[in-house]
C-alpha cells in the first residue's frame, strides 16, 4: 500500500510560511491573498490568532510574536509598523512631530500618537494604547533623499524657528554627520529658509 498523502489546510500552509521568518515580524494579509484568496487568508489568520500563534495589532495587521518570560509579547515600535504598512501600500512616509524628535534624539518622549506624512491613503490606526495617523501631504514634503536630513526638517518644523535652541542644533549636527553630503544639499532646498540656513551652516562646518 502506498503512503497516504496528508493535504494541509490553508491555515497550516500560511502558518508554515510565517514560521520561516523570524519572530517579531509584522504579518499582513496581502502576503497570502494572491496565493490563497482573500476569504481563505482572512479566516486562516483569524484562526491562527485565536490559536495564539499570531497577535492582532489592528485590523488587517498581525504580529508573529516574540515572547519574553517576564514581559510577555514584545511589540515592534510604531515606526516599524508604519513602514510595513507603507511598503504594503507602495506609499512613501516620513515621521513628523514628537516622533521625528524622538528618532533624532531630541526628545526622550515616546509619543502615544505618531503622525506620518504620506502620499498613500490617509487613515488612523489604533494599536493597543497607541495611535498611528497617516496624513496626506504634497509630494514636496516626501521628496527628501536623506532619511536623517528629512527627519531633521520635520523635527525643526515641530520645534519652530523661535524655539530652536543651540543644544537642538548641536544634536542635529551630530546626526547629520551620518548623512550623505549630497543628500543634505538636495534636502535643504526643500526646507523653509530658516531651516535651509541651519543646514548651510552645518555643511560649511563639516564638509568644507
Amino acid at each position: 500500500m502506498g503512503q497516504i498523502k496528508v493535504v494541509k489546510s490553508v491555515k497550516d500552509k500560511i502558518k508554515d510560511e510565517i514560521q520561516v521568518g523570524k519572530k517579531g515580524k509584522i504579518v499582513l494579509p496581502s502576503e497570502f491573498e494572491r496565493k490563497y484568496g482573500v476569504e481563505n487568508t482572512k479566516k486562516s489568520l483569524l484562526r491562527l490568532t485565536n490559536d495564539g500563534f499570531l497577535a492582532r495589532l489592528a485590523r488587517g495587521i498581525y504580529l508573529y510574536p516574540e515572547r519574553d518570560e517576564l514581559l510577555g509579547v514584545i511589540y515592534p515600535d510604531i515606526e516599524t509598523i508604519a513602514e510595513e504598512i507603507a511598503l504594503r501600500d507602495n506609499a512613501r512616509i516620513i515621521p513628523t512631530g514628537i516622533q521625528a524628535l524622538n528618532l533624532l534624539g531630541l526628545s526622550t518622549q515616546i509619543p502615544l500618537n505618531a503622525v506620518f506624512l504620506t502620499d498613500g491613503s490617509p487613515r488612523t490606526l489604533i494599536i493597543g494604547k497607541r495611535r498611528i495617523k497617516f496624513k496626506k501631504t504634497s509630494p514636496k514634503n516626501l521628496a527628501a533623499k536623506g532619511r536623517l536630513s528629512g527627519l531633521a526638517i520635520q523635527a525643526l518644523k515641530e520645534i519652530g524657528k523661535e524655539k530652536v535652541s543651540q543644544n537642538d542644533i548641536l544634536k542635529i549636527k551630530e546626526q547629520l554627520k551620518k548623512e550623505e553630503t549630497e543628500n543634505i544639499y538636495h534636502d535643504m532646498k526643500l526646507a523653509p529658509s530658516w531651516i535651509a540656513d541651519i543646514f548651510g551652516d552645518l555643511l560649511m562646518y563639516y564638509y568644507e
